[in-house]
This record gives C-alpha cells, sequence and structure tokens, in this order.
C-alpha cells in the first residue's frame, strides 16, 4: 500500500470509529453496504460498485471501459477526452482505489466513506467536491426518502459516488448524452446537470408535503385526536428537508462567486441561474411549510384546548343540574319526613302518654302535619330548593 493510501486510509478509520462507538447499534457505513465482507476477508473489486463507466470527446460517447483502470489508460491516453465514473455504495478498499487513481484529496474521499454529510461546496486543487442531498415522495408512505451523492468534478473527468436510489443518475446521463451541445461543456456541464436533477426531485416533494399538510389541516378542524403525531411526524420531515434544501445556495452561491475566476462557460452561466432560481423556490417553500406546521401545532393545541374547555363545562353544567335535582329529593324528602316522625310518635301503643284519650288529637296531629310540612316547603321554596 502506498504512503497516500496509509494517510487516506487512517482519518477514514479513525471516522468509523467515532461513527461506531457514537451509533453502536447501526455503524452507517457498515449498514449501507450491502457488499461488505467478512472482516479479514479479500476487498470486492471495484468494478462492483461500478454503475456506468463512459468516455466522451465533443459531447458524444466514444468508449464504455470494463474496469477502472482500463478507463483512466484510455482517458490518458487520449487527450480531450472526458471520463464520466458512477458508483453505487463503493466500500472504503474501492473508494480508496479510485482516489488513487485520479488523486482525490484524502479528506474528500473520508467525506465519501463516512457520508451522512451536510450539503456542501469544496474545492481541492483542480478538483471540485460537491455533497448534495436528493429527496423523493414516496406516495404510499406518504414519507420523504432521502438519498446522497457526492461528485467529484476535475479537468477531464466526473466521478459520481451515490448512497441512496435518489437522484436517478441514470435519466441525468441519458439527457446529456441525447444533448451533445451541453455534454462538449466539459465535465462542470454535467455537475450542473445532476445538480438540475436534484433539485427538479425536490418539485414532487414540495408538492407531496403540500397536500399532507392540506389533509392535517382538514384533520385538525375535523377533530382527529391523532392529527398531532401527524403534525410532529411531518415538521420532522420538513426540517430534514430543508436541511438538504438550504445549504444547496451556498453551493450554487459558491458556484456563481467562482465565474470568472475559472472561467466559466457563458451557457452554463446561464443554466446554473435557473438552477439557482429553482432551488430558491423550493428553500422558500420548505420554510413557509415549517412555519403553517408551527401555526398549525398552535392552532390544534389551541382547539385541543378549547374542546376540554367545553367538555369542562358540560360536566360542570351536568353537575349542576345533577345538584338541583338531589336539592330538590333531599327537600321533598324532609317534607315527607315530617308527618312520618309525627305519625310514628302516635302511633306508639301506650295508655299513659299525653293526648293519649284527648278528643282532638287526631285532628292536631294532622294538623300538626300540615303546619310542619308547610313551614318546611315554604323554606324550600325560599331557597329554590323547589
Amino acid at each position: 500500500m502506498s504512503d497516500w493510501r496509509s494517510r487516506a486510509l487512517r482519518p477514514a478509520k479513525r471516522a468509523l470509529r467515532r461513527s461506531q462507538d457514537r451509533y453502536p447499534q447501526s455503524p452507517p457505513e457498515l449498514s449501507m453496504d450491502p457488499r461488505a465482507g467478512e472482516p479479514g476477508s479479500a476487498p470486492a473489486p471495484v468494478e462492483e460498485s461500478v454503475v456506468t463507466s463512459a468516455i466522451y470527446r465533443d459531447g458524444h460517447r466514444i468508449d464504455g471501459p470494463p474496469n477502472l483502470a482500463e478507463t483512466c489508460q484510455r482517458l490518458r491516453e487520449q487527450p480531450g477526452t472526458m471520463a464520466w465514473i458512477g458508483l453505487y455504495r463503493p466500500t472504503e478498499a474501492q473508494l480508496l482505489t479510485v482516489a488513487e487513481e485520479f488523486g482525490l484529496h484524502e479528506l474528500a474521499i473520508e467525506d465519501a466513506i463516512v457520508a451522512h454529510q451536510r450539503p456542501k461546496l469544496e474545492r481541492y486543487g483542480d478538483t471540485l467536491f460537491v455533497v448534495l442531498r436528493a429527496a423523493r415522495y414516496l406516495d404510499e408512505a406518504e414519507e420523504v426518502d432521502f438519498g446522497e451523492v457526492h461528485v467529484f468534478v476535475g479537468a477531464n473527468f466526473v466521478l459520481t459516488v451515490r448512497h441512496g436510489q435518489a437522484p436517478d443518475l441514470t435519466a441525468v446521463r441519458r439527457r446529456m448524452e441525447n444533448d451533445p451541445d451541453l455534454l462538449r461543456r466539459g465535465p462542470e456541464a454535467v455537475l450542473y446537470a445532476i445538480l438540475d436533477s436534484v433539485v427538479d426531485g425536490y418539485a414532487p416533494v414540495v408538492g407531496g408535503l403540500q397536500n399532507d399538510i392540506d389533509e392535517i389541516e382538514t384533520e385538525v378542524f375535523g377533530g382527529d385526536p391523532r392529527v398531532s403525531r401527524r403534525i410532529y411526524e411531518l415538521s420532522r420531515e420538513v426540517i430534514e428537508f430543508q436541511r438538504a434544501t438550504r445549504p444547496l445556495l451556498d453551493i450554487l452561491q459558491g458556484l456563481t462567486a467562482g465565474f470568472e475566476k475559472y472561467g466559466t462557460d457563458e451557457e452554463l452561466r446561464r443554466y446554473l441561474g435557473d438552477v439557482a432560481d429553482h432551488a430558491t423556490t423550493a428553500s422558500e417553500r420548505v420554510s413557509e411549510f415549517r412555519q403553517i406546521l408551527a401555526d398549525i401545532l398552535t392552532l390544534n393545541a389551541t382547539l385541543v384546548s378549547q374542546s376540554q374547555n367545553e367538555e369542562v363545562k358540560n360536566l360542570t353544567v351536568a353537575s349542576y343540574t345533577q345538584n338541583e335535582e338531589i336539592k330538590r329529593i333531599s327537600a321533598w324528602a324532609a317534607i315527607l319526613f315530617a308527618p312520618t316522625v309525627i305519625g310514628t310518635v302516635y302511633g306508639m301503643n301506650f295508655d299513659h302518654i299525653p293526648e293519649l284519650h284527648w278528643v282532638f288529637g287526631y285532628p292536631f296531629a294532622l294538623f300538626l302535619m300540615l303546619v310542619v310540612c308547610t313551614t318546611l316547603f315554604v323554606v324550600f321554596k325560599r331557597r329554590d330548593w323547589l
């Protein structure tokens, strides 16, 4: 192993160890690469991760070498050509092999190995390194699936490293090959086409999120109790989407700032301007979505609070009504209880008690019952118990 590979390998391994220590249950790179072999096994050849490799001249495809070594050899032997190599989830050893062939910077390679990078633009000498976060909306699951692509752009080559299903670079390659006038403008044209593909992929995501927000608004006013969870989950997706779109504006601004210094083609400048407009629109919509969801969450909390207050009010009214009924029942029970007490007293079977042989005893008992009941009725009526 060369000294360069040893130096590049050490920081990459350190990054992997840091990620494994932080996330011991799911190491990012080990779980991402289905072709990674058992520890100690021979590394897989780089060709296993190569999706497409082609050489172009004047905007036309002239060759498709079967392996990386032959691609690099023909690129050196044929001046004025450009190589476009696409890799899909390469292993560490495979990526280091490619880096050695094209002289890529070890820091860029470390980022490409570890993946899960923030979108960014970096220049290492004559090589441009761009990290992009692509997104696609899954209708069935109603969620956003994110992918990642790293693009190395040199004087005569473009190397793409994908870590997800999105974006579909096959469609980008087909589009460029069908437009030789654009492809002959060199590696920068390929980069701008990839940027355009990523940004165009944001439009269906924005539309899908808009539909989800509309549905959530309907559920909020419909009183669906499960809407709070959906608002929270959608808010997390919007935040993740914003992390993909917002840094893209800085990337495009950085490319624009280098137009004069690096002599960017005038047509590519206009092309990049169009991409920047679409990216700005997507970023603004995502910011709006985040604010709308925050407002919906506040509104939902208010509606839930109002609903709870209404329930409390209904319970209070029901309790008040119940108390009124209890008071009425208690009042009538007291009224009816008084005659019972009097009747009980005069119903005792004893000879020597007052008024036992009194002629007016029975009428007096009835009169007493009537007076007591009337008195209780008047008292309860004045207190609104009846």
